[in-house]
């Protein structure tokens, strides 16, 4: 009988903490580790095209899922593609284990083929990064990586596994460890009392609601507590949902480059009351901008110093219990805030409603985002790539439940939400997923459309097109007034979606776009892309509409 080996054990404990599939791509030095994985029940290898897809797919998955999504690649050159997606899930708070192979311990001290310190590359975009160096140190380790991943702030953690380690014999004394229970931290009396007297002295709070609200499943006390006492919400891009957009106190996101209309709420307001927020997913300077507000802190950990983000207090405890303590002991006092007209949700349902019947072609982004929101359910899921396509779906698209419009705001990647469908769609088999993203996005990790026909995915990616890097042209025109080295050329997309085995459609017309996605979406199976060609004139024309608005709640 053959000896279990660390290969085997390492599958054990990804088997242990729940994983079910893993993404990457093999490599001389891992063959065994990939076997291993293929040979177990109960979890599949998915084989990428590229590790940083590889990583974007684990990601998303791991976002959904809320546990740590897993990628693998080879040592050298295969796990430095995964860097950018490790460094994203780390910037955006999302559990993901990744672990590569490495060369083996009787060469790795010298200069050696494709050896690299990836222990030391990998470090400073993760929680913890290390190398098993002998068999008895890997249930240990695994336990740990999977631990600090998902722990309350989550992020991404790795293993370099060398190649002559993972064929080592593995004890049957060597086990998995036991998961702890997850405990729940409860917010001290001191603190609730402290934050109702800072309410109660507030004339205008606001609710800036973070990531940690979805992350931590709070959604449903951050509603309550909103209508209990009449204080508006605006969220953060990577909390959108968090408050459906048809709650009357939903103000939308914020996170646009100017003053959108949510930043003038904000203007008006003397106390902001950040839920699950983080400096890494909106810059506080910009509505704070003097540093003088009042804010309260609420979240399962302490903020970075900013000096736009002084907080009065902090409550670093469970976001769900926070809330509800707060909710019961701001009732007790009497606590009520004057219901508020806000035109702030008239503004917005007016930018989209004049374009509903608006038949210019190339289509205005307004218009895209109308005929998108009308083609998809409440709970379907879309991902928004990095661009001004982002803008614009995160200012418009209305959003009625978390996870269901996911956006990366941390390091705000370009080329993530085709290979993140994938992981999306894994997570969620029974929902639709829209990717939606710019043509620069688009070919950044076009490949990943292989592995989705592959593995028979239903998927539909919707490209807007307009041959540019769009957002970076915005800025520029913005900035310089002029633009430069920003302009390029795309291939057919009918032609290039047929060559992966995919379906593809050229929007002609703007009636044809709402047809067409409707039709995509209704589909089984196939992989669907969709260019429609967008008018970005309109990106200036909003800045100077913007320009020209003030509200007052």
């Amino acid at each position: 009988m053959e000896k279990r080996t660390v290969a085997q054990l390492m599958v054990e404990s990804l088997k242990n903490e729940g994983v079910k599939y893993v993404f990457g791509i093999p490599g001389e030095e891992n063959i065994n580790f990939v076997d291993a994985i293929d040979q177990a029940s109960d979890i599949e290898f998915i084989l990428a095209r590229h590790e940083q897809g590889a990583a974007f797919m684990a990601s998303v998955y791991g976002r959904l899922m809320n546990q740590a999504g897993v990628c693998v690649a080879t040592l050298g050159p295969g796990a430095l593609n995964l860097v950018l997606g490790v460094a994203d899930a780390q910037t955006n708070s999302t559990p993901l284990v990744a672990i590569s192979a490495q060369g083996g311990l009787n060469r790795i001290h010298k200069e050696s083929h494709q050896v690299i310190d990836l222990v030391s590359m990998f470090r400073p975009v993760t929680q913890w990064s290390q190398m098993i160096l002998e068999p008895g140190a890997v249930p240990e380790m695994m336990r740990k990586a999977f631990s600090l991943a998902e722990r309350d702030r989550p992020g991404a953690t790795y293993l370099a596994l060398p190649q002559d380690v993972e064929q080592m014999p593995a004890p049957e004394t060597l086990q998995p460890l036991p998961i702890p229970p997850a405990s729940i931290t409860e917010p001290t009396k001191t603190d609730i009392e402290a934050a109702v007297d800072l309410i109660k002295s507030a004339k205008h709070p606001i609710i800036l609601a973070g990531h940690g609200v979805v992350l931590k499943n709070a959604e449903a006390e951050l509603q309550a507590f909103s209508r209990q006492f009449n204080i508006p919400v605006a969220t953060t891009f990577m909390a959108k949902g968090a408050i459906s957009d048809r709650e009357a106190n939903a103000l939308g996101v914020v996170g646009f480059m100017r003053h959108d209309y949510e930043n003038f709420a904000f203007d008006q307001a003397d106390l902001i009351i950040a839920v699950g927020f983080s400096i890494q997913q909106f810059d506080p300077a910009k509505i704070n901008p003097n540093g003088d507000k009042k804010i309260l802190h609420i979240n399962m950990f302490r903020e970075d110093p900013d000096s736009h983000y002084n907080v009065s207090l902090n409550i670093v405890a469970n976001i769900a219990k926070s809330l509800a303590r707060l909710n019961t002991g701001l009732q007790a006092e009497n606590v009520h805030f004057p219901k508020l007209k806000l035109p702030i949700k008239k503004m917005r349902h007016h930018e989209l409603t004049d374009h509903v019947t608006d038949d210019s072609f190339p289509l205005k982004p307004q218009k895209i985002v109308t005929d998108t929101r009308a083609a998809l359910a409440d709970d379907d899921i879309v991902l928004v790539d990095t661009g001004a396509v982002k803008m614009w779906m995160a200012r418009l698209f209305e959003t009625y439940a978390t996870n269901t419009c996911l956006i990366d705001n941390g390091l705000s990647t370009m080329g993530w939400a085709l290979p993140g469908a994938i992981g999306a769609k894994l997570a969620a088999p029974n929902k639709r997923v829209l990717a939606v993203m710019g043509d620069g996005s688009f070919l950044m990790n076009v490949q990943e459309i292989e592995t989705a026909v592959r593995e028979d995915l239903h998927l539909v990616i919707l490209v807007w097109a307009d041959q540019s890097y769009g957002l970076i042209k915005w800025k520029m025109d913005l900035s310089l007034k002029h633009h430069s080295q920003v302009d390029f050329t795309n291939p057919d997309i009918v032609t290039l979606a047929r060559s992966f085995g995919a379906i593809g459609y050229n929007i002609q017309r703007a009636q044809d776009l709402a047809p067409t996605l409707t039709k995509a979406l209704a589909a089984t199976k196939g992989v669907h892309i969709i260019s429609v060609p967008v008018d970005y004139s309109e990106n200036m024309k909003l800045i100077n509409r913007l320009g020209s608005v003030t509200i007052k709640l």
